[in-house]
């Protein structure tokens, strides 16, 4: 897992060809533009009754208007407004968490270039010593629910510490630890290695108060060294390599509508 990768300043994203939309279209063809499939498979899925639209049962020959109407797709909800943009980015260890820095420091927009049209916002932050995954989006509304605390999406980090690791730690940190802005808990802890004075742990909390992993480790005496997000609420960091980014599928948007009660 703690292998460098290098840092490139070009994205793998493809650049989005957005559509101007004049109004409600085919059902159909609002389907195919979001990359449910081929015009013929969307007919097919509204005839199976498999398509909503507005809580209602689609039917062939219904128009849909993707700026504004509400569409599920057997059971998921569908972002069929092909003008948003849901990237996953591996953030290396040194960018800071903003699209441009007045200070000249390497910031998230620096990897994006010209290769995505539409401005995209970051959902949360890591700040510039931790790496790993965040969240790019132009859809204000979903980034405002998976950063609102009431909502509760979990993420989860790997971090090495020092050891040795105790085995009533995870107890201790699941019991709540008592911080300068009020106590805080995690919802899972695992201790994935141990290399002798230092350990690799697995955590999981749900808060987003700055900087609470790390205060979190400070203030049990296992200072962390390394932190890198791996994963926020279904969204999974995988084999991402640092700087790069990576669109979300279809699927991986649904479950982030879903991990926020929509």
């Amino acid at each position: 897992m703690w292998k460098t990768s290098p840092m490139p300043r070009d994205n793998r994203a493809p650049k989005p060809d957005a559509p101007v939309y004049t109004g409600p279209e085919r059902l159909q063809k609002v389907l195919a533009a979001a990359g449910v499939g081929s015009r013929r498979a969307c007919e097919d899925l509204i005839f199976r009754r498999r398509v909503t639209v507005n809580g209602r049962v689609a039917q062939l020959g219904d128009r849909a208007d993707p700026t504004s109407d509400t569409i599920y797709v057997n059971g998921e909800r569908l972002q069929a407004d092909t003008r948003l943009v849901y990237l996953a980015m591996n953030k290396p260890r040194g960018v800071v968490s903003t699209m441009a820095d007045e200070k000249g420091r390497t910031a998230i927009g620096d990897f994006l270039g010209n290769r995505v049209e539409q401005r995209v916002y970051h959902v949360g932050r890591l700040d510039a010593d931790s790496e790993g995954l965040l969240l790019l989006t132009n859809d204000g509304t979903l980034a405002h629910r998976l950063m609102h605390p009431s909502y509760g999406v979990p993420k989860t980090y790997l971090c090495e510490v020092s050891g040795p690791i105790p085995r009533s730690l995870g107890r201790r940190l699941a019991a709540g630890v008592e911080l300068t802005d009020g106590p805080a808990t995690v919802d899972a802890f695992r201790v994935v290695d141990t290399l002798g004075k230092t350990a690799q742990v697995e955590v999981t909390l749900h808060e987003g108060r700055k900087h609470i992993v790390r205060r979190l480790f400070d203030a049990v005496g296992h200072p962390v060294s390394r932190l890198v997000r791996t994963s926020i609420g279904p969204i999974r960091l995988g084999d991402l390599r640092a700087g790069r980014t990576r669109r979300l599928t279809n699927a991986e948007v649904a479950a982030l509508f879903k991990a926020v009660g929509d």
